[in-house]
């Protein structure tokens, strides 16, 4: 062993720790004290009417507030054609119908390229070979 540790167990066989008789009596009677606490279940806590009567009024506030900022909200303008003026609106009156440019179109079918052919054909034929396979594994099991 090393300096240390001898001198550690030295130190230990000096020290003197015994229990007074004050202290065991105390330690006793605390032990003896305790009970076991019984297991209690949290109580629901009732709600009032004043609870219910708030939170309905809330929940009407809030939907209220949102119809009245939706209804204020200025809608978006349309836009307009150009070299068109829109028609001032007038009570009681239609709308013109909104005039929109014509949009030429330049479309032309799509041809299917013979690679795109081929791989049809490889597929179909792919498929084809599947499904014999198929019969023969159902053919060899039943």
């Amino acid at each position: 062993m090393d300096k240390l540790a001898l001198q550690l167990r030295e130190d230990a066989e000096k020290i003197d720790a015994g229990i007074s008789a004050e202290l065991d009596a105390r330690l006793a009677a605390s032990l003896h004290g305790v009970k076991p606490e019984s297991v209690r279940h949290p109580q629901r806590e009732s709600k009032s009417f004043s609870f219910w009567w708030a939170s309905s009024l809330t929940g009407v506030a809030a939907a209220a507030l949102i119809i009245v900022v939706a209804n204020l909200r200025t809608p978006e303008p349309v836009p307009v054609a150009a070299g068109t003026t829109p028609a001032p609106l007038v009570a009681g009156t239609t709308p013109a119908p909104l005039v929109l440019p014509s949009i030429e179109w330049n479309t032309k079918s799509a041809v299917l390229t013979s690679p795109l052919e081929q791989e049809i054909d490889n597929l179909q034929s792919d498929l084809k070979k599947a499904e014999e396979v198929v019969k023969q594994d159902i053919d060899r099991l039943f």
